[in-house]
Parts: structure tokens; C-alpha cells; sequence
């Protein structure tokens, strides 16, 4: 009589075991999934902000060029914007 409960509940107790990894395995998988989606969106708003930080320099590197500014030349120099009179380009990143 005990041989027939016993079979059960091993496979019930199996059952409930494989029940709460599966609860861990999934919440493992949502904070994942959380920490990727937020990891996406950074570097899709970082690209936003690279065109816009593109624009920026090149209206600053125009106006430096255009009213012979020395403090806005040099300030463009200090963070690596070459400004190529000569070639008529008008910036050059380092």
C-alpha cells in the first residue's frame, strides 16, 4: 500500500521542483529582457544625439570659419574639431 502513495507523490514533488525552476528560470529571462530593452533604447537616443551633435559642430565650425572667431576655434581645437580653411572642408575630426 505505501509503494502505491509513494510513486505519486515523488512525481508530484518532481512536478512542483520543476514548477518553481521554471518560475525562477522566467524571471531570470524578464529581468534579461528588461536590462537588453533598456540597453536598446540608450543607444538608439545616442544615435539621435550623434546626428544632432554632428550639426551642432558643423554650424560652430561654419561660424568660427566665417567670423574668424579665435576663442570659438580654439575651443573647437580643444576638443579635437580641426577646422581645414585650406581645403575649403571646414571641419575635420582627429
Amino acid at each position: 500500500m505505501l509503494k502505491g502513495r509513494l510513486i505519486p507523490i515523488a512525481l508530484s514533488c518532481l512536478v512542483l521542483l520543476l514548477v518553481l525552476v521554471n518560475i525562477l528560470l522566467m524571471m531570470g529571462n524578464q529581468s534579461v529582457q528588461t536590462e537588453v530593452g533598456d540597453r536598446q533604447q540608450f543607444i538608439s537616443q545616442a544615435i539621435q544625439l550623434e546626428n544632432l551633435s554632428r550639426q551642432v559642430v558643423g554650424a560652430m565650425a561654419n561660424m568660427a570659419l566665417k567670423s574668424n572667431d579665435e576663442q570659438l576655434k580654439k575651443l573647437l581645437m580643444a576638443h579635437g574639431i580641426d577646422l581645414d580653411v585650406a581645403s575649403g572642408t571646414g571641419l575635420r575630426s582627429k
